[in-house]
């Protein structure tokens, strides 16, 4: 884990998540980055509107900067000013500086347009080049990450946030609680599971990586992920994204959306099929 790109916008959204961020950040010898977007449409004319504006900013940095810089333990805070599309400008600026970890904020400040991060949080779950995490607005940042939820369904892309997931917790010091959540009465698809949690606590085991196994009765999948992890303390819950459509755009599958707008606490979200983070 090398460098951690935190969509800002000033809001106080923005700025819990940046409080987020450097915890990750210091106990993970990351570098952090920060990318604002200027998104409004400038006309030819209005030039020295946008220069404005990006003075203006350049302005707020200075006063933000200063006060978060010498929290971090790795180096300083870059800063990334872009404009256009703010997923698509997140994700350039992702690619720009070798983003590990995307980290954007939800339930945003709304009504101003210049507070972007809330209403465009699931675009930049699902264009980033990388994992993201989204974390509320109101989340109460703690000083460490003790216990991360990893569900387990019956899908084979559910093994893919395994590596990574198992990363973090070990840089971390965290435990991984993996939840085989059983939905269906079919007794095919409920071994398919346990086998996949089987084999997932084989990989953490190699890995040195504390970790329990739960089974969960879900009638309702999200809420009984979301009372396991307000019963055992967990800090994170790590999920996949999906992938379809006919226009190539990524899209969160109904459970991860669901997941990602209701859970109280940070979602790590990672591209199905990204392949640097299947499971050997």
């Amino acid at each position: 884990m090398k460098q951690l790109l935190v969509a800002f916008d000033f809001s106080k959204n923005a700025v819990n998540t940046l409080e987020y961020a450097l915890v990750l950040a210091n106990k993970t010898a990351a570098s952090l980055s920060l990318v604002w977007v200027d998104c409004s449409s400038t006309p030819d004319n209005m030039l020295n509107i946008e220069q404005s504006l990006r003075i203006e900013t350049k302005k707020l940095f200075e006063e933000i900067i200063p006060r978060y810089e010498p929290k971090i333990h790795n180096g300083k805070i870059n800063v990334i000013l872009r404009k256009g599309k703010v997923y698509n400008e997140v994700a350039a600026a992702a690619r720009l500086c070798k983003a590990d970890l995307v980290l954007a904020g939800t339930h945003g400040v709304s009504g101003f347009e210049q507070f972007w991060i809330g209403s465009n949080a699931y675009r930049i779950v699902t264009h980033a080049p990388c994992p993201v995490i989204t974390v509320r607005g109101d989340y109460a940042v703690k000083d460490d990450v003790k216990n991360i939820l990893l569900p387990i369904d019956s899908t084979s892309e559910t093994r893919q946030k395994l590596p990574l997931t198992a990363q973090i917790a070990s840089l971390l010091g965290a435990t991984i609680h993996l939840a085989v959540a059983c939905d269906s009465p079919i007794g095919v698809i409920r071994q398919r599971m346990k086998s996949y949690a089987n084999e997932a606590l084989r990989y953490l085991n190699q890995q040195q990586v504390p970790c329990v196994v739960q089974e969960l009765e879900a009638e309702n999948l999200v809420s009984s992920l979301l009372h396991y992890a307000a019963a055992n303390d967990v800090d994170m819950i790590s999920i996949m994204t999906e992938q379809g459509g006919t226009s190539g755009e990524l899209f969160l599958g109904p459970y991860a959306q669901q997941l990602i707008n209701n859970s109280l606490i940070p979602v790590l979200s990672l591209q199905s099929g990204s392949g640097e983070h299947m499971l050997l």
